[in-house]
């Protein structure tokens, strides 16, 4: 599909033009990432949990601000040249982005999507540079595994047996520097999708609640960009984990889709086999350093021209799951191209 200057296309998809590049991009992670099987594509490693600092908390936002700052550095920009950073994480009132925002003084748009704030904040940070309302603009994400368990479970210290439908919390920060023209890979979509909610109420099965909304964000993509499955070199989950990836799987096939081998999930790619994260991982920082850390340089070295970035979140929070809520979901789908890539675009 052409776009001819359309930049809205169906009800959900926004599109770019080729000139939205992505100028650099940044992770972060923690000590059991960095044993993982993406160990050698992070930018920075950290030797625990608390990084240098007094609480989880800090660490989290050091983790965050540690990656924005790499981003901008990989970019030939200063802090100064960043017109806006739009950013958010788990905890309560986004303070690991806000408290960030306030450490690099660059104007900020905080933005809350749960897991799925990655491609959520950089939709939007590719809306302000295609309209001609930001010069550069900087998306990022954080999520620490204490500081999540805390806030949405039981404090770590508690020690709490898990189901095996239970995902580990990812220890990392992920960001991107988007301008007009200077790179080799565009945002050339973004497909933002519609909460769906299907009544699971565990907390300790993610991957169930967000798999239909996975599955309904990419059929919107492919209907309203006119794309395929065979149109993606890789389409990638957030965090749907061994227990979620399966049923999105099915639930596209239902709907005609075949997705094949190229149809994977971050929070299966972070890890190895032997490290005990039950289901797999989850976070904002799950597709957050993946794909930053990850996919960007896969692509940068030629493996792939185009991938999907699906990523998703779960919209609970402590007072709803402890009111009896069920747990709506969403998932927000980013396109990444290679700038020569322009057959079916």
């Amino acid at each position: 599909m052409k776009l001819k200057g359309k930049k809205l296309l169906g009800r959900s998809t926004w599109g770019f033009s080729e000139d939205v590049c992505v100028l650099a991009s940044a992770a972060t992670a923690g000590p059991m990432e960095g044993k993982g099987q993406l160990k050698d594509r992070y930018d920075k490693i950290y030797p625990d949990l608390y990084m240098g600092q007094d609480t989880w908390e800090k660490a989290e936002r050091k983790m965050l601000e540690d990656a924005v700052q790499i981003a901008i550095q990989k970019a030939n920009l200063t802090p100064q040249q960043i017109d806006f950073y739009l950013a958010g994480d788990l905890l309560n009132q986004n303070i690991s982005a806000s408290f960030s925002a306030k450490t690099n003084q660059i104007p900020l748009l905080g933005v809350y999507g749960a897991c799925s704030t990655s491609m959520l904040s950089l939709s939007l940070a590719a809306v302000l540079v295609d309209g001609g309302y930001a010069n550069y603009a900087v998306a990022g994400v954080s999520s620490h595994n204490c500081t999540a368990e805390k806030q949405y479970r039981y404090p770590t210290e508690y020690g709490g047996q898990k189901p095996d439908t239970a995902q580990w919390t990812v220890t990392g920060a992920g960001a991107c520097v988007l301008g007009k023209g200077g790179g080799d890979i565009a945002v050339r979509y973004a497909t933002i999708g519609k909460v769906t909610d299907l009544g699971i109420k565990n907390p300790f099965d993610m991957g169930s609640a967000m798999a239909p909304a996975a599955a309904k964000t990419i059929q919107t993509h492919f209907a309203d960009t006119g794309r395929t499955v065979k149109d993606y070199d890789l389409i990638v989950t957030g965090d749907l984990a061994s227990v979620g990836l399966p049923i999105a799987r099915e639930l596209l096939e239902n709907e005609g889709y075949n997705m094949g081998q190229k149809f994977k999930d971050c929070g299966l790619l972070i890890y190895t086999s032997d490290q005990e994260t039950f289901a797999g991982g989850s976070g904002c920082a799950s597709s957050a350093i993946v794909t930053y850390g990850h996919l960007l340089k896969e692509m940068e070295e030629g493996h792939y021209d185009r991938i999907l970035v699906v990523a998703t979140g779960a919209l609970l929070s402590p007072i709803s799951y402890q009111q009896g809520e069920a747990i709506p979901c969403i998932a927000h789908a980013v396109s990444f191209e290679k700038r020569q890539q322009k057959g079916g675009s």
